[in-house]
């Protein structure tokens, strides 16, 4: 056996073992590996700091939270069914770089990713950017929206300004991202008691000004 090849063995080999060791070890691991700071994951997660400082802590009970342990799955683009300490029902993560189409309906609790959270996924895949590296990119305060985007708990933004960071950083010209934002738009105001057919005029101006504010034109 070459020694290139016995190296790489001995990598994957290294890698399969801390991956199967406890949950405090796997995520450090995971943060030494991307150079992820604590404060910055603890803010991909939703948690405190010291939170992050007790979860790395091996002689502390890891977290059982369904929640927090989906995002953390998330941000390490695994199954959350692979820690112990997960009670949910296992689901493809489908902004995962290594896992199945983004189209995936697979998500716990039945959760569906709807058509504009998907755009922003396929986008995210065409760039090649994994989850950690995406999450860099963005604000403090979009990175957990952007993580429950990824879990199906969360919509689109309507928040155009949240949008346009997340366009900049996708490289997503306004046109492209325009339709789904005006679907979710039109969506919130239906649920919130708005009549579409009744205020069809209302909405179609409403829109149009929005376009016209965007520099839109009707087509795009």
């Amino acid at each position: 056996m070459n020694s290139s090849l016995s190296s790489a063995l001995s990598s994957s080999a290294t890698i399969h073992q801390r991956a199967a060791g406890s949950s405090s070890d796997r995520l450090s691991f995971f943060l030494r590996e991307n150079h992820l700071h604590k404060k910055d994951f603890a803010d991909m997660i939703g948690v405190t700091l010291s939170y992050v400082y007790n979860l790395l802590d091996d002689t502390q009970p890891f977290s059982t939270r369904t929640t927090t342990l989906e995002r953390i799955a998330i941000v390490m683009e695994t199954d959350p069914a692979t820690f112990s300490e997960y009670k949910g029902s296992s689901f493809q993560n489908g902004a995962s770089l290594n896992g199945n189409s983004p189209a995936s309906s697979d998500y716990p609790n039945n959760r569906l990713i709807e058509p504009g959270v998907r755009f922003l996924i396929q986008r995210q895949h065409q760039l090649g950017l994994s989850n950690v590296q995406l999450l860099k990119r963005l604000p403090k305060g979009l990175r957990l929206n952007m993580v429950d985007m990824w879990r199906g708990s969360s919509p689109l933004p309507l928040d155009w300004s949240q949008l346009r960071i997340l366009a900049q950083v996708l490289e997503i010209p306004n046109g492209e991202l325009y339709h789904y934002w005006q679907a979710r738009l039109q969506q919130y105001l239906v649920g919130g008691g708005i009549e579409p057919m009744e205020n069809m005029g209302l909405l179609e101006a409403m829109f149009r000004g929005a376009r016209q504010y965007l520099s839109l034109h009707s087509g795009q």
